[in-house]
């Protein structure tokens, strides 16, 4: 079995935060993502980073994956998502189908779409893959239950946005060439580090300098 990864002190990622749903739909609607085109045609996914607003502001759905063989992401903490089908109608299809089979949620029926997040290349066990990941943006409108596929997902979960305000942390795991060190941030714990983590973090980022920017 792996060991846990070793946690290390490191600067907090970013302060100032805009915490409700509202500001976050007023700052980034009609924001126009940028893709990855180098190398050009690779195979697309597509995760949803789902919001509403809780007790301590707002709050995304995320999954902890079940552990499957061949699954670079198996047993990690995620948002919800996968590969673009030839039956979706695009990537806000891929991930609207992804998120109602992994945790029966039906986002075309509670949620609004707000925008499509910048592309990233997708990593799995410290390698480059031949795959880009778009995030695409949902707050809520209605409440809903989360019911995870036991076949994909062992648990689904609220997490506040805020964590990712806490003190980052470096994680050091046997997973890494060489053990190389990557950020993360814990919550009841869950560690939410690698793909997600810089998923998270560029959104933080891209609403933080949105928040910033002169109207």
């Amino acid at each position: 079995m792996d060991n846990p990864p070793r946690m290390l002190e490191r600067p907090n990622l970013r302060s100032g935060l805009p915490l409700w749903t509202s500001e976050i739909q007023q700052l980034l609607r009609g924001y126009r993502f940028r893709g990855v085109d180098d190398p050009p045609n690779l195979p697309r996914a597509a995760v949803a980073l789902v919001l509403r607003d809780g007790d301590r502001g707002s709050e995304f759905i995320a999954i902890h994956r079940a552990h499957r063989h061949g699954d670079p992401w198996s047993g990690h903490v995620a948002l919800p998502g996968g590969r673009h089908q030839p039956g979706d109608s695009d990537l806000v299809g891929t991930a609207i189908r992804e998120t109602r089979e992994e945790i029966g949620v039906d986002l075309d029926k509670n949620a609004d779409l707000v925008t499509e997040l910048d592309e990233l290349r997708a990593v799995g066990r410290g390698q480059l893959l031949d795959l880009v990941i778009r995030p695409v943006l949902f707050v809520l409108r209605n409440p809903v239950s989360l019911s995870p596929n036991p076949a994909e997902v062992q648990n689904a979960l609220w997490i506040p946005l805020a964590v990712l305000r806490q003190d980052a942390h470096s994680t050091s795991s046997p997973r890494k060439p060489m053990g190389s060190a990557h950020s993360a941030v814990e919550f009841r714990g869950y560690t939410i580090w690698g793909l997600t983590h810089r998923i998270l973090s560029r959104f933080v980022e891209l609403v933080t300098s949105q928040r910033e920017t002169p109207a």
